[in-house]
């Protein structure tokens, strides 16, 4: 073989070395790999989502679900995908949840999921909240495709909703619980309607050591205002995050036909029976007619679909039934 034949033949295979990792370079991803290899799905079985704290590629079909707010195990329930493993807010969940966690492993309060019990478990996608799952992303993105909604607050339900059924593939499955939700709202409308009432509605909460009222765009007061129903002047306002604190002082902006209390807790329950001393109470149109009602804190501030049902039926039993013929 001559020279120029053994060189030839040397450039040739150096070419093809270079063509193979310029291919390489060009389809990898130029990020470092995962600590978790098996938690990048295949790009056939999954679809990208862009959210709060970047863009993930989720599984079209998830087996494996943790959410890591109350809103988004709701919202999954509601969409008919139930996760393994989700966080609570509370020490006793709502009636409307308790079926829901018999069998599921609870990761913690809000601020501390366990991440390693998320290991174990071994998600296929974890749904989150932006201002929760932030400070841990990089290691939760490491166990399992991870995605984050930018929550505002209970105002955001019904986006987080939507946010929810885009990342578990399910827009059609949502479109049907919208449906559902407006068709309750009418029917609550119409028999509201067939009594002939026009009545003002008082919502008020206590909880961690302050009483709050719940606004125009709080979770409850979004349906409270779908369903026609008129509230307190100093309610039927909009803020960032949907509520205020209240002073014993002026309490008067609770005053309505009807007054719905929710408490969070012996605390919070022995901060109602403290503010029932207030002589302003017993001025309050709710108090003189007997038409204050107790409803559960975590339910009319539930933030999902599921919740949302669950108040509407309080408002069928406490507006409708309640005031009907014995």
């Amino acid at each position: 073989m001559s020279y120029k034949s053994w060189w030839r033949r040397i450039q040739l295979f150096l070419g093809g070395v270079l063509m193979v990792a310029l291919i390489q370079s060009c389809t990898g991803s130029g990020s470092p790999p995962s600590a978790n290899v098996s938690s990048a799905p295949e790009a056939s079985t999954c679809h990208m989502v862009r959210h709060a704290l970047g863009e993930t590629c989720v599984p079209n079909q998830p087996q494996r679900v943790i959410t890591l707010s109350v809103p988004s195990f709701g919202d999954a329930i509601a969409l008919g995908v139930e996760p393994i493993a989700t966080i609570v807010y509370f020490d006793e969940p709502p009636p409307y949840l308790t079926k829901h966690l018999n069998s599921i492993q609870i990761l913690g309060k809000e601020e501390q999921p366990s991440l390693e019990k998320i290991v174990s478990l071994k998600p296929d996608l974890i749904i989150g909240i932006k201002y929760s799952a932030e400070a841990i992303y990089s290691q939760l993105s490491q166990i399992a495709p991870t995605v984050a909604d930018d929550w505002k607050g209970y105002p955001s339900w019904r986006g987080h909703f939507d946010f929810v059924a885009n990342v578990l593939g399910k827009t059609d499955a949502a479109q049907q619980v919208w449906s559902r939700y407006h068709q309750r709202i009418q029917s609550l409308k119409t028999a509201l309607e067939k009594s002939q009432q026009n009545l003002e509605i008082s919502f008020v909460h206590t909880c961690c050591g302050t009483i709050d009222l719940d606004l125009k765009n709080s979770f409850n007061g979004s349906i409270l205002a779908d369903a026609g129903l008129r509230r307190p002047s100093a309610q039927a306002v909009s803020v960032d995050g949907g509520i205020v604190k209240l002073s014993e002082e002026r309490l008067m902006d609770i005053d309505g036909d009807v007054l719905f209390v929710a408490t969070d807790g012996p605390e919070a329950a022995q901060t109602i029976t403290e503010l029932k001393q207030n002589p302003l109470w017993q001025k309050l149109r709710a108090v003189q007619n007997d038409r204050v009602y107790p409803v559960n804190y975590p339910t009319w501030r539930g933030g999902n679909p599921l919740a949302a049902d669950a108040v509407i039926d309080d408002l069928f039993k406490y507006l409708v039934e309640d005031m009907s013929p014995t």
